[in-house]
């Protein structure tokens, strides 16, 4: 159900240290999360679109994935120009869109695509379970480590029984529509889903303390800083902080 295209290569990006990449990604999503001035945004998007190429991703498969996310944010240039204060550009019908909506709405637009390219270079590119194992290197809680692979792994679980559900409402003859029948159908399988996920959870928490599971995973290969990981990641850096510098200083007016 979900799919790693990005996983495997042989890029510079695909052989760093996962700990490096989750720096990386993480610095660049904040800086440019809490910016606004565009002459901090361009260099951003610019980095971003560095940093894809630099991974060597499809780029067909990164414009079908951006296509999906500036859909929603679609919605956002449909009504925040016109409900946003500020000086009035043009009018339809009783909607006035104001300048400073517009440039809201663009600076979004830039910020949004700037992240989740960067992402899709630093993040996509290793495994669920390797994230995992980076970011407890980063003292984060175990729970939320666990959650996360757990959540990884058992959506495809879920997907497959909810196929398995609908698949037998259809041989039964069951036709979708807007009416009552159509609502507590649904409601049954969302229900059934809610209680086999509950029943599967116990099967594999006993499952997992036959085993001896304790509450944490050991790994069995340990995460090593290359040179090369040293040279991307603060060369990266130093690029985000140029960022910073550009947001909060006036050195480009």
């Amino acid at each position: 159900m979900i799919e790693e295209d990005f996983l495997v290569g042989d890029s510079v990006i695909h052989r760093l240290d996962p700990r490096a990449k989750v720096i990386t990604a993480a610095a660049f999503s904040i800086v440019v999360a809490v910016s606004e001035r565009f002459v901090a945004l361009v260099p951003s998007i610019l980095l971003a679109v560095s940093f894809i190429f630099l991974a060597r991703l499809s780029l067909k498969k990164v414009c079908l994935r951006l296509l999906m996310v500036n859909l929603l944010i679609l919605l956002l240039w449909l009504s925040l120009p016109f409900t946003f204060r500020g000086e009035t550009l043009f009018s339809i019908g009783p909607l006035t869109a104001t300048k400073e909506g517009i440039v809201r709405a663009a600076a979004l637009t830039v910020k949004s695509n700037a992240i989740i390219m960067t992402l899709m270079a630093f993040i996509a590119t290793m495994p669920v379970f390797t994230l995992g194992r980076a970011l407890r290197s980063f003292r984060v809680p175990e729970k939320i480590v666990h959650l996360l692979s757990f959540t990884y792994r058992y959506i495809h679980v879920i997907h497959m029984e909810y196929s398995r559900l609908r698949n037998a409402i259809k041989i039964r003859g069951f036709i979708p529509g807007n009416n009552v029948h159509t609502y507590r159908t649904y409601a049954y399988i969302v229900g059934m889903l809610l209680l086999k996920s509950y029943e599967r959870a116990n099967r594999v928490r006993t499952a997992m303390l036959c085993r001896g599971f304790e509450g944490k995973f050991h790994d069995l290969k340990e995460f090593s800083f290359k040179p090369i990981d040293w040279v991307v990641m603060v060369t990266s850096l130093f690029a985000v902080l140029w960022i910073g510098i550009l947001q909060w200083t006036r050195i480009v007016v």
